[in-house]
């Protein structure tokens, strides 16, 4: 009963964070070992074996303007701690990837040990080094559909030539890491004009795919799935779709450009909430869920970047 911890999005210039974190409960799932050896058929092949099997998995995500506000050393022991949070099956010893105790400061610090390699070495460690590595690059992936032009799901925020050129065309996004040396020259502003000039227009649409962006990251850190974003029929829509624990959660996204206009909540009107469960109901009767836990919720999302501002389950 090992947790095993490993991160990945140390150095990209654009991009989260993201920490892994591992019980496989005496799961046995061949072929684990560092993501980087991985293609990425064998990353998402075993992504999805680790995820039905492992006793638990927990996912810690420090996004650019947090990492930019803390520094990278805070946000890897921030993303660690969010990660271990999330694992609530038994486990008798901790190993993290590399030499660094990233739970020092915590209750957890005399559990943990460190190791070079560990993501080669100790299966906990490799299936945590795959769920972070997948999880940052289909969110990296998603955002070419926000920010088109940079490339993001080739370089997955690294800095490659392709992304340097991108950036001084089209200049940086909330996506980008200011504190980082190469990009500091962006972080000097001098007016809301400036700072506007710095990053791309962005569409209507592009906007509300952000504010579901950072829900799908905030429930992903409380410990859901994501079963399904945009989930559609000519009948109706739902905006996510989580699993946490037994649990099923139909959750409405509400992004305000500006926070103090109104909860949510207030936009679940009773024929929203009428539509909202009988696309739940619709729902579990596709994927054959109707004795499951449904529950409808709503999150409110604000400002650019976007960030949860609340998440509510409607009663």
């Amino acid at each position: 009963m090992i947790l095993g911890i490993d991160e990945v999005g140390r150095g990209p210039w654009a991009g989260p964070l993201v920490v892994g974190a591992v019980v496989l409960g005496g799961a046995e799932i061949a072929g684990l070992t560092d993501s980087k050896l991985l293609t990425k058929k064998r990353r998402d092949s075993l992504d999805g074996l680790v995820r039905a099997q492992a006793a638990g998995i927990g996912l810690g995500w420090v996004h650019a303007d947090e990492l930019d506000a803390i520094g990278l050393a805070a946000a890897l022991r921030l993303a660690t701690k969010r990660a271990v949070e999330q694992i609530t099956a038994p486990y008798h010893e901790i190993i993290i990837d590399g030499t660094i105790n990233f739970l020092q400061d915590t209750t957890k610090a005399s559990y943990v040990t460190t190791l070079k390699k560990a993501d080669l070495l100790i299966p906990s460690v490799s299936a945590a080094s795959i769920i972070a590595k997948v999880a940052r690059d289909d969110y990296m992936a998603l955002q070419d559909t926000i920010y088109p032009g940079y490339g993001f799901t080739s370089h997955v925020g690294y800095g490659t030539a392709m992304h340097r050129t991108a950036i001084e065309n089209l200049g940086v996004t909330p996506l980008h890491r200011l504190s980082f040396a190469p990009l500091a020259k962006y972080r000097v502003v001098t007016s809301e004009q400036t700072v506007a000039a710095q990053q791309p227009h962005k569409t209507s649409k592009a906007i509300g795919d952000a504010g579901e962006d950072a829900a799908a990251i905030y429930l992903q850190d409380q410990g859901h799935e994501i079963m399904h974003r945009n989930w559609k029929t000519k009948f109706c829509e739902i905006d996510i779709v989580s699993r946490q624990q037994d649990v099923i959660f139909f959750t409405e996204v509400k992004y305000r450009r500006q926070p103090n206009q109104g909860g949510g909540l207030g936009a679940i009107t009773p024929a929203k909430r009428q539509q909202m469960t009988f696309a739940a109901e619709l729902y579990a009767l596709k994927y054959k869920l109707a004795k499951s836990d449904l529950r409808l919720a709503v999150i409110s999302a604000t400002g650019q970047p976007a960030m949860v501002e609340t998440f509510l389950e409607i009663e």
